[in-house]
């Protein structure tokens, strides 16, 4: 039995030719010990393999006898989908994944709430290393790991319950879903919920914790008010805190990804982003995900923040999405089958009331405005209250409570000491009493250090190519940015203690 990579010229030839026809059988896993397509609630595996062959199959937390294996596309970079595949591997409790492109062949093994990589090589090279793919995840070398941790006795049926219990169940179009036992116990924190799927009715357990992740939209109906710095900033201040932070763009004029340091072309041949950014992310039930489509921001701020960038080209695929059915729902999906990878998710929304900055309210849990409070951006306020209330009628019909208002951000505030004393406190109480909005305790205060953070470059090949940072990171490197590293700091601590998120 031998394995050749050139065959492989598509996902589905991986799956058949690597690891059905090759790495399954030559592990030791038999047709009655390995599912194809197997489905817990919204995680849907390529395969999932067992030490043991009893059918039904009980799986218990910590339950080391599973290896799931993900097949890709031979042009697909593994690295995309190494954060899908923790999310699977701690979501399920399961010890080891495998995954591959065909091209190579990367082994992960779970440690707590992350996943180490203990295996590689390339795939013209598998059949030189499957003794070591064998001493990993071979049948015959995880039985004995199941019996040394003592969670499996001779009589499955007698298996412990540590969380909750899961029957493998095979249906009708040969798919394989996994049902939650309803008997078994659950912790005093955690809550038991039934969801309604074509298949099934699952009972999903979800801890009822302060500390989940919580989705922000930053948006105001006027541009020019701050709203980018605010975004990204803020992304750095929580990261900085110890938090997993994503930002979503959704503004077509790509703004924020370019001030977190993703548009490094010169020229349109050179455009690496047009062909993976939000735009996939919303127009697909099925394809690109978070995990797919997220990259890292480059020189932005250490450590750097993950990013799902927004293109110029976004705008022209409007009439498209607004004709998926689903379309308002998929955003706040997406981000959910996220939520054991961030902490927070901020998602920054075009100056608009279009279908792009109706859908981040749509699935945000909180909302800050950021304005200048002059005359123009107040008049705009009427916009976004209008919009608000609009989006809250749809979330109210959907069953989700409104959209909380974190409140007014008072940004590029001029530090004019006498406007300051005199004409800022008429401005924030304008606010309130014309437009019923809450105004935050936060101020940014607009200072040239912000500008210029943003704006940083640097020469590569007699080329001036973007250098963007975060104030923090410019700070290191200038004394003058202090205050505005101060206001952030102040800004992620007020919305932290807003939003009851503690660490």
């Amino acid at each position: 039995m031998s394995f050749n990579p050139a065959l492989c010229r598509n996902e589905r030839e991986v799956e058949s030719k690597l690891i059905v026809s090759y790495l399954l059988p030559q592990l030791g896993y038999t047709p009655e010990t390995w599912h194809q397509e197997v489905t817990f609630g919204n995680i849907r595996l390529d395969f999932l393999s067992f030490a043991t062959q009893t059918i039904p199959l009980t799986l218990n937390a910590d339950f080391p006898s599973g290896v799931v294996m993900e097949a890709k596309h031979p042009n697909q970079t593994l690295n995309r989908h190494v954060y899908k595949l923790r999310h699977y591997l701690t979501s399920l409790s399961i010890r080891y994944g495998l995954l591959t492109n065909g091209k190579e062949i990367r082994i992960y093994e779970r440690h707590s709430n992350n996943i180490k990589l203990v295996f590689r090589c390339y795939g013209q090279d598998v059949e030189n290393k499957i003794e070591k793919i064998k001493n990993l995840i071979g049948r015959d070398s995880i039985k004995p790991r199941i019996h040394s941790t003592g969670l499996v006795n001779s009589n499955p049926s007698n298996q412990s319950h540590d969380i909750h219990s899961e029957t493998v169940q095979q249906i009708s179009n040969s798919k394989t879903i996994a049902k939650v036992d309803p008997t078994s116990s659950l912790k005093p924190d955690q809550k038991q919920k039934t969801v309604s799927s074509p298949f099934h009715q699952t009972t999903l357990i979800k801890n009822q914790d302060k500390n989940h992740m919580k989705t922000i939209a930053v948006h105001h109906n006027k541009g020019g008010v701050g709203k980018t710095t605010t975004v990204v900033n803020l992304a750095a201040a929580f990261s900085r805190k110890g938090y997993r932070v994503l930002v979503i763009d959704l503004d077509s004029q790509a703004n924020t990804t370019f001030a977190m340091g993703l548009v490094k072309f010169q020229f349109d041949e050179d455009d690496n982003i047009k062909d993976s950014y939000v735009y996939h992310l919303l127009k697909s039930s099925e394809l690109d995900f978070v995990s797919d489509l997220v990259r890292k921001s480059d020189g932005f701020d250490d450590p750097e923040i993950d990013v799902i960038p927004s293109h110029i080209n976004l705008l022209q695929h409007q009439d498209v999405l607004k004709n998926i059915q689903a379309i308002p729902f998929r955003l706040p999906t997406k981000i959910k089958q996220a939520e054991n990878d961030y902490d927070i998710v901020i998602i920054d929304t075009p100056p608009s009331r279009d279908l792009f900055a109706r859908l981040p309210l749509i699935a945000a849990d909180y909302l800050i405005i950021p304005s200048d409070l002059k005359p123009f951006a107040n008049q705009g306020l009427l916009n976004v209250k209008t919009l608000i209330q609009e989006i809250n009628e749809f979330r109210g019909a959907a069953g989700r409570s409104p959209i909380k208002i974190l409140g007014v951000l008072p940004s590029k505030i001029s530090t004019n000491a006498q406007y300051i004393k005199y004409v800022l406190r008429r401005q924030k109480k304008a606010i309130i009493e014309n437009y019923n909005f809450p105004i935050m305790k936060s101020t940014i205060f607009e200072r040239s250090a912000l500008s210029y953070c943003l704006n940083e470059t640097v020469i590569m090949r007699r080329l001036e190519i973007a250098e963007p940072k975060s104030i923090f990171k410019y700070a290191e490197k200038k004394a003058s940015a202090g205050q505005s590293v101060a206001e952030f700091e102040a800004l992620a601590t007020e919305v932290l203690i807003k939003m009851e998120l503690k660490k």
